[in-house]
């Protein structure tokens, strides 16, 4: 069976974004470290979850070694959309849940406004490899329970206030996760993957 992966960068006081959710990384207000260990790190071992530009200026083509699917939230979606970019994954099989969105700018995208644990579920039961929860908060609260693996980018950083890593509302629910690897690059990002007990 297909795992749900929640792959994520979060800072030390356990934010994904800031309060207002616009991505972190890019546009004049980013805020977030990506650092050259960082980005070639990405590039080695998860270039399959880089943005179509980026990849294409790596130099990277063909299949990831960990997801062939991409899942966002509508808001996280929109990010990529402002910024001028209508599918940052057309290399990955990339779902968008909304309930609100009707159709994508790119027509390769899948709009899902049903139920996001049966959608999960559904896909989880297909052949191939793991699905990626690109974010944000929101869906990732929503999926909560359908997650299989976390794989944390610890970023060097607090934030103070901002977007949860499980959202505004998540409920108290305790789960369980095993370390199974980890690494620490110079600039201070560790990477952690955590399996669910």
């Amino acid at each position: 069976m297909r795992k749900l992966v929640y792959y994520i960068a979060v800072s030390l006081d356990g934010c994904i974004a800031g309060p207002d959710g616009s991505d972190p990384t890019s546009g004049p207000d980013a805020f977030w470290p990506i650092s050259e260990d960082y980005v070639q790190h990405l590039a080695a071992e998860y270039p399959e979850t880089l943005p179509g530009p980026a990849r294409d200026a790596f130099g990277i083509s063909g299949e990831g070694a960990h997801f062939d699917t991409v899942l966002e939230g509508r808001r996280t979606y929109q990010n990529g959309v402002d910024a001028g970019i209508d599918n940052a994954y057309p290399h990955l099989r990339h779902l968008v849940f909304s309930r609100t969105l009707t159709e994508a700018p790119d027509p390769s995208i899948e709009i899902v406004s049903t139920d996001p644990v049966a959608k999960v579920r559904e896909l989880k039961q297909e052949e191939g490899k793991g699905i990626w929860l690109c974010g944000g908060g929101e869906l990732a609260r929503a999926l909560y329970s359908e997650i299989d693996q976390l794989i944390v980018k610890l970023a060097p950083m607090t934030v103070g206030a901002g977007t949860p890593l499980f959202g505004q509302k998540a409920s108290f629910d305790p789960a369980f996760f095993t370390l199974t690897d980890s690494r620490i690059l110079g600039s201070g990002t560790i990477f952690l993957t955590y399996a669910k007990k």
